[in-house]
């Protein structure tokens, strides 16, 4: 009895990776995704000067778009804290030249 085997194909080449930061450069939206995240870090670092030392570790940068920026709570109770401090978040941001016209909103993160 003969077996017969079937030709090889070659295996299509797959592109070599590309690190985060280079793709991101490469593509018009996620660039300015990457420009959106990074002024989202930014605000967050202006403001945690304002948070109390055990609290900055619940608090998250959140989205940044046209209209405002979010920040994220881990629970209702941070988020409360955070709108009572809200008028000096937005201050701190106003005298760095960030969310001139923009809005802060404040969200609870969900699980």
């Amino acid at each position: 009895m003969t077996t017969r085997y079937l030709p090889r194909r070659p295996r299509p080449s797959a592109p070599d990776p590309m690190d985060f930061g280079r793709a991101m450069s490469r593509h018009g939206a996620l660039t300015v995704l990457g420009q959106r995240l990074a002024a989202s870090q930014r605000h967050l670092a202006v403001i945690s000067v304002a948070l109390p030392g055990a609290m900055k570790r619940f608090v998250q940068a959140g989205t940044l778009d046209d209209a405002g920026w979010t920040l994220v709570a881990d629970n209702a109770a941070v988020a409360t804290k955070l709108r009572h401090l809200q008028p000096q978040l937005l201050r701190l941001l106003q005298e760095e030249g960030l969310l001139l016209d923009g809005e802060l909103r404040i969200r609870v993160r969900q699980s």
